[in-house]
């Protein structure tokens, strides 16, 4: 009998161990669980399971009861490892518990598999990563990249897709981990919605920086947010950065100085992927040829385009559309 009682759905087991972060388990659940398509059907169904049932311990003042067990794991069509904050066997050797590995021997081939945070030991330790680029907490990089050295370990992004194999770094880059895998089930439309009734930012690119140290700002000193916010506006138009910088009242130097501390990026490189963004949406919700596209997103012509979604997702703009179209009216999720 299966433990999943809603067939149609896609079905997603988030797999959590002794030491949980209750924050980390809620990420999954919270999105995943209010994602819907057009006609208010549930895209998901999310369940918690574990190698061994029972009570898990947690990094807070209480325990959470998962009675499900790994025959979750043989059903899911996507499985989510979150972290633990105790120092279990994935941590201290790179090595699995029995019940952990035999756990994980029951995952599909075909399904997808996530990590949030230090999960991504548990993927390592399961040979999963094995010369593939991922990346985990910018804290633990250093440990993880000397403990497991087939894996090509990226510090400075939120999260990376390989595949059918994710990984993200610190807490909240969970949310946009599972944003990102909501949007290619079933298109921004539905990710989007997911983020506003959370009241988190819709989007925000894997490749973005994890965590830029800065002193606080001193009171009344200018952001670069008034910039950023008038280049949404006018992205259809050749945006210079001296433009942006006088948006602020400030010189190009400082304008690039302050927006790379804000941002983690340069000017240009924040353009590009706010365009890249405004072409993924046009492409998903309209019916623009490639060419309006390309302008309405401030490329210029469609070869630009082309150019710079196929560096960014390896995909033409008509094979963008054909996959995202499709998927986002799909009666039936992927599997």
């Amino acid at each position: 009998m299966s433990v999943f009682r809603h067939p149609e759905r896609h079905r997603v087991a988030v797999l959590v161990r002794h030491g949980l972060l209750p924050i980390e388990l809620g990420i999954p659940h919270r999105l995943m669980g209010i994602a819907v398509d057009a006609d208010g059907a549930p895209c998901y169904e999310v369940l918690t399971c574990s190698a061994t049932p029972g009570a898990l311990r947690t990094d807070a003042d209480f325990t959470v009861n998962v009675p499900l067990g790994p025959e979750a794991l043989a059903e899911a069509d996507t499985v989510i490892v979150p972290a633990s904050h105790e120092q279990d066997e994935p941590w201290t050797s790179g090595t699995l518990t029995p019940p952990l590995a035999g756990a994980l021997a029951r995952i599909r081939p075909d399904a997808r598999i996530a990590s949030i945070c230090t999960g991504s030991y548990v993927l390592a330790a399961a040979g999963l990563l094995d010369g593939r680029r991922a990346t985990t907490h910018w804290t633990s990089c250093e440990r993880f990249q000397r403990l497991f050295p087939r894996v090509r370990v990226d510090p400075d992004v939120l999260y990376v897709a390989e595949g059918n194999v994710l990984t993200s770094a610190g807490v909240a880059s969970g949310v946009d981990l599972c944003l990102h895998m909501i949007r290619e089930d079933f298109g921004s439309a539905v990710a989007n919605s997911a983020a506003r009734r959370t009241v988190v930012p819709p989007h925000r690119d894997g490749g973005q920086a994890q965590f830029i140290e800065r002193p606080v700002p001193e009171p009344r000193v200018s952001s670069t947010g008034r910039a950023r916010a008038w280049a949404l506006e006018h992205l259809d138009r050749p945006l210079t950065l001296r433009q942006l910088a006088e948006r602020e009242s400030m010189s190009v130097r400082t304008f690039t100085r302050r927006f790379r501390e804000e941002a983690g990026i340069s000017p240009q490189q924040w353009l590009t992927r706010q365009r890249v963004e405004r072409a993924r949406h046009l492409l998903e919700t309209s019916e623009l040829g490639v060419d309006r596209v390309a302008a309405e997103a401030g490329f210029g012509s469609a070869a630009a385009l082309r150019m710079h979604l196929q560096a960014v997702l390896g995909v033409s703009p008509s094979a963008y559309r054909r996959t995202f179209r499709s998927t986002a009216g799909a009666a039936q999720p992927p599997r």
